[in-house]
């Protein structure tokens, strides 16, 4: 039986789940579908050995009622994921959102029906309802990607993925353990993973820049004195570019000596983490500025890094600081001074193929025992063009988008009418504290709904000048900066065939929240709206 809503809501995680909560608290009529069993977004997929937000935990969490953030006792300065997750599900239990979902549900086809102004979905296990808006919160890092490699399928060993691990106890004691991938899941995992293999292999492709989490228990002053600041770090938060209280050093980097600038690169690189690029304003646009941050990084990890044929394989060489994500680490570094642990260069030694017993690469063949992927995300995109979404006369979203994805705000697209992406390309999204961005963002939705609903509009649309122009003007902040010139999965670089370009808003949280702000004030300015 088809059932119908008011809204439809796509997603269980942070973004999904403010939505629902709000969508209620208006009156609409909301059903919510969720891949996973449970709530939780990319926090219930990525249970690897590690995995931890680089988002401090007092910024990572709900900031819209004031019981709920006195009420969690958050333990660590960065929270792991089990952490996260018994967080998410506070929540859920907290405003009953659970009753409002169907889990197990993955979406795999939505279309526009023009008569009847609403959406019709389907998920995979035949699960059909219909809604006059259709909200995605399918989350920016949510597509798994697995390589493509030769004889990849007949690896007779254990097979695990970081964004997909089992959720009982994996047991790698005395096993031959192998990675491919070191990016931030790679590179979190990578420790842990050697505290149980006999051997370690990581296959490392490119080198990425990691800063230590420097992570540490909140004790219970530490806690008190957070609760203190609070509202204003998060008025801080709201106003800053990223979604965090943190700024960058007050004296442009020109105008310090040298003693100065080792010193604000000291204490940046002690805050953790993607803090680091924040040491000095410009350090991801002059190339100067990002030299001598690379500098005082390459000294860092000479400290931790004893081989230095090692070290100068994890040096990074292919794109400037920070304009990778830079990873958040505990040990990650010294795991590689281990005997048991062997670092192979995929660039100077390239994988051939995966075979029955371990991997092959030009120089030679290894056997493992067990092989984990840590190969990331199809980001941005990936979880949308994976559902067969027809627009407007039957136009689909995926081959719209299979050049590079035009939004208006990254909210709305032209030809989608009703259809309202959260976090999507072209807004802030990845580049901020995604706790602040689902609520922005949950909100701009709503409110959208709410003006519709209010003046007797049937259907909203970006218009296709305005998606046009607001694309440019994000691929054009992009190009005044060093992220351009990074092979990243910032610009679609990691999957093979996708089209290439800067894909979240790079001008920053308020800039963005002020602009939506002056198109909700003159009417949402851009969109079209109409009445049948």
């Amino acid at each position: 039986m088809t059932t119908q809503h008011d809204l439809l809501v796509v997603g269980a995680g942070l973004a999904g789940l403010y939505t629902t909560i709000h969508a209620e608290r208006a009156g609409l009529d909301v059903l919510g579908l969720e891949a996973g069993d449970d709530v939780g977004g990319t926090w219930y997929w990525n249970r690897y050995p590690g995995a931890r937000c680089d988002v401090e935990s007092i910024d990572y969490s709900f900031s819209f009622d004031d019981e709920l953030q006195r009420e969690w006792r958050w333990t660590e300065r960065y929270a792991t994921q089990p952490e996260i997750l018994r967080y998410l599900n506070h929540v859920a239990d907290r405003f009953d959102v659970r009753r409002h979902y169907r889990f197990g549900q993955r979406l795999s086809a939505a279309s526009w029906d023009e008569g009847l102004q609403h959406w019709e979905v389907r998920t995979e296990t035949g699960l059909t309802a219909t809604a006059r808006w259709l909200v995605m919160a399918t989350g920016g890092l949510s597509k798994p990607q697995l390589p493509d490699l030769p004889g990849r399928d007949t690896f007779a060993g254990t097979v695990l993925q970081t964004s997909a691990w089992p959720e009982g106890p994996v047991d790698l004691r005395g096993r031959r353990v192998a990675v491919i991938g070191t990016g931030s899941s790679g590179v979190q995992a990578i420790p842990l993973l050697a505290e149980q293999a006999s051997e370690l292999t990581v296959y490392q492709r490119s080198a990425n820049y990691s800063v230590p989490a420097f992570n540490r228990p909140i004790d219970d002053e530490e806690w008190a004195q957070q609760q203190r600041a609070l509202p204003r770090r998060r008025e801080l938060s709201w106003n800053g570019a990223a979604g965090s209280p943190w700024t960058s050093h007050p004296v442009p980097f020109a105008e310090t000596g040298e003693e100065e600038r080792r010193a604000v690169f000291e204490e940046s690189w002690t805050r953790g983490g993607v803090l680091f690029a924040k040491a000095f304003q410009g350090l991801t646009v002059d190339p100067v500025i990002n030299d001598a941050a690379r500098l005082f990084f390459e000294e860092k990890l000479a400290e931790r890094v004893h081989d230095p044929e090692v070290r100068a394989t994890l040096t990074p060489r292919d794109h400037p600081v920070g304009t990778k994500r830079i990873c958040t680490d505990s040990g990650y570094y010294e795991t590689f001074n281990a005997p048991h642990v062997t670092l192979v260069d995929l660039r100077t030694e390239p994988l051939a193929e995966v075979t029955p017993t371990g991997i092959r690469t030009a120089a030679r063949h290894r056997e493992h025992d067990v092989i984990v992927y840590a190969t990331g995300f199809d980001a941005m995109t990936g979880a949308l063009t994976a559902i067969d979404i027809r627009g407007r006369e039957g136009r689909s979203l995926r081959e719209d988008w299979s050049g590079f994805p035009s939004t208006y705000l990254g909210i709305g697209l032209p030809g989608y009418p009703n259809l309202l992406v959260l976090n999507g390309p072209g807004s802030p999204s990845v580049l901020s504290n995604m706790a602040l961005t689902s609520e922005q963002q949950g909100d701009l939705a709503l409110r959208m709904i709410a003006h519709c609903r209010d003046r007797g509009f049937t259907s909203i649309e970006a218009r296709a000048d305005a998606a046009e122009a607001w694309t440019a003007h994000s691929l054009e902040l992009a190009d005044r900066t060093l992220f351009g010139s990074a092979p990243s999965w910032y610009t679609g670089a990691n999957i093979a065939g996708k089209a290439r370009g800067f894909l979240p808003y790079i001008g920053g949280f308020k800039a963005y929240i002020d602009r939506c702000e002056e198109v909700a004030a003159a009417g949402f300015r851009g969109f079209v709206l109409s009445s049948r």
